[in-house]
C-alpha cells in the first residue's frame, strides 16, 4: 500500500475528549448525501475520542503542512488541548473540533456508523458542514514519505 498515494488530514474531536489526529485512510464515500470515511486503530486515543463525541472534523493538509502533519502523527505529543497549542486554529461551528488554519479544505461530520475490520474501525461521517481554502498545493503521502502536489487553483 505504501505504492499508493494518499491525502493527509488531520482527523479532530472537541469537547471534552478534544483530540487530534493525523491519517491518510480518508476518502468520500458518498456525494449525496456528502459522507466520507476515516479508519482509525482501536488502540488510538481517536477512537474513543470519535465514538464519545459522535462528531468529528477534517482538515485537509496543504503541501506546507507536513511538520503539523508530523506532530499529530507523534505519539509522544501531549494529549488534551496541549497538543493544539502550537497551532492556529478555529473550533468548528457544528462540532466544536478544531479545524486547523492553512488547510486547504475543512469538513465537519456527525458519525452514521462504523465498523470493525482488523485492527481497525472504518468511522462513515455526512458531512454537516464544509469549506475550502483559495487553493494552493496538497500534502500527499506516498512510498512511506511526505511528497507535494502541485498547485490547484480551485475558483
Amino acid at each position: 500500500m505504501a505504492r499508493f498515494a494518499t491525502g493527509v488530514i488531520v482527523l479532530s474531536v472537541g469537547g471534552d475528549d478534544i483530540h487530534g489526529m493525523t491519517a491518510n485512510a480518508f476518502t468520500s464515500v458518498s456525494l449525496d448525501p456528502p459522507t466520507v470515511l476515516c479508519c482509525v486503530a482501536h488502540s488510538a486515543v481517536m477512537h474513543k475520542a470519535v465514538l464519545a463525541q459522535k462528531r468529528f472534523a477534517v482538515s485537509v493538509l496543504g503541501a506546507g503542512q507536513e511538520s503539523l502533519a508530523r506532530h499529530f502523527a507523534d505519539k509522544s505529543r501531549p494529549l488534551g488541548p496541549e497538543q493544539f497549542r502550537r497551532f492556529d486554529w478555529e473550533p468548528g461551528e457544528l462540532t466544536q473540533a478544531p479545524l486547523l488554519h492553512g488547510a486547504l479544505a475543512w469538513l465537519e461530520c456527525e458519525l452514521t456508523e462504523f465498523h470493525d475490520s482488523g485492527d481497525h474501525s472504518i468511522f462513515l461521517g455526512n458531512v454537516i458542514n464544509a469549506s475550502k481554502s483559495p487553493g494552493g498545493a496538497g500534502l500527499l503521502f506516498f512510498d512511506g514519505a511526505f511528497q507535494q502536489t502541485g498547485s490547484a487553483d480551485v475558483s
